[in-house]
């Protein structure tokens, strides 16, 4: 079979911690051009992951030009992936975006306009779906194992994690804190569990209470409270048009010891399940109620070990552009959690809820 083509447009930790180290174990793809705004950045990506004769790219259009890549990964902020993603969809690549899809869900309809009339491949970065827990519980809710799925809870809560770096504090760039940074990857995960995109109304709230006070328990050290420009919670009620309720809690920084990240709760007529402490079915049979520890591979004390998400995201969609699949992650359904983001973000503003009808 050909390999696959890759070109890598941004060369950050997001691309050298799980974009090149996932593509160098698949044997159908290899790396052959890069782009970065530092070009030191992009060098290094190409010394560590490229092909012997990898290009390096100081202009991301003409990286998209090279006739040689078929497809592109775009690790860059928010604010630039529908501009690249669009690009690179006219320039005949498919392509593989970081989430959230887009700063705003009208760049996000953007690009799966272009993606449709291009005919072009579009998927965005949600590897908690490839975790072995979550292949685990869609299953199971693909089988029907915990009924109709009408309460869900999404769970995307840190104590005192607070990115940084780069340009996560940044609302002009990124668009948003947690909720569009960690948020994302919950609700992709509740949603994706129930087959439900659908959304009727949305009822918001956001707040801004410790990125003003700072903090020096930071597990990445201390923020500057004057360039924190985004949230640093948020927390909204989603009602679908079927009547199903999805619950969504996401924070960087939250006085709490309920601390869980890209995890859900569901709840069905037959069985409810949990990935809170390891992954848990609950129910009742035989008169009595029970619960059921599902053992992942590699758990050790309900504390799943680190498993191989990211390669195999990497590994699906690589073998979804050379088998002409459709990718796991469509980019329609990537659309609806920007909508829902977007409208969290909204009714935070307006101070009221939010109707898709």
């Amino acid at each position: 079979m050909t390999k696959v083509n890759v070109g890598m447009i941004g060369c950050g930790g997001i691309a050298m911690g799980k974009h090149l180290p996932s593509l160098a174990k698949i044997p159908e793809a290899q790396v052959v051009a890069f782009f970065d705004i530092s070009a030191d950045s992009a060098h290094e990506a190409k010394n560590k992951f490229g092909t012997h004769d990898a290009r390096v790219y100081h202009d991301v259009y003409e990286l998209l030009r090279d006739q040689d890549v078929h497809v592109v990964h775009v690790c860059t902020p928010n604010d630039t992936h529908a501009e690249i993603s669009i690009a690179a969809l006219e320039a005949g690549k498919h392509v593989l975006c970081e989430k959230p899809m887009a700063k705003t869900a009208e760049d996000a309809r953007r690009m799966l306009e272009t993606s449709q009339r291009t005919g072009k491949k579009l998927s965005i970065a949600y590897q908690n779906r490839f975790r072995a827990d979550s292949r685990w519980l869609y299953q199971a809710c693909r089988e029907g194992k915990l009924g109709e799925i009408y309460v869900a809870k999404a769970h995307a809560v840190r104590r005192r994690a607070v990115p940084t770096w780069g340009v996560f504090l940044d609302l002009e760039k990124q668009g948003g804190g947690p909720l569009i940074d960690i948020g994302t990857h919950a609700l992709d995960l509740a949603l994706w569990m129930m087959d439900n995109y659908e959304p009727k109304t949305v009822l918001g709230s956001s707040y801004r209470k410790l990125a003003e006070q700072g903090s020096s328990a930071n597990l990445w050290g201390a923020w500057d409270p004057d360039k924190f420009t985004v949230e640093d919670s948020a927390f909204a009620m989603i009602t679908m048009k079927n009547g199903a309720t999805v619950w969504l809690e996401s924070s960087w920084a939250l006085n709490t010891l309920d601390v869980d990240e890209a995890k859900v709760s569901l709840s069905g007529t037959k069985a409810g399940a949990d990935m809170k402490k390891g992954l848990r079915v609950n129910g009742e049979e035989h008169g009595r109620l029970y619960t059921q520890e599902i053992q992942m591979a590699g758990d050790f004390g309900g504390n799943p070990l680190p498993d191989d998400a990211a390669e195999q995201e990497a590994r699906a969609w690589i073998e979804a552009i050379a088998y002409d699949r459709e990718p796991v992650v469509t980019a329609r359904q990537a659309l609806v959690v920007q909508e829902i983001l977007e409208a969290v973000y909204e009714s935070a503003s307006k101070g009221q809820a939010i109707s898709f009808v």
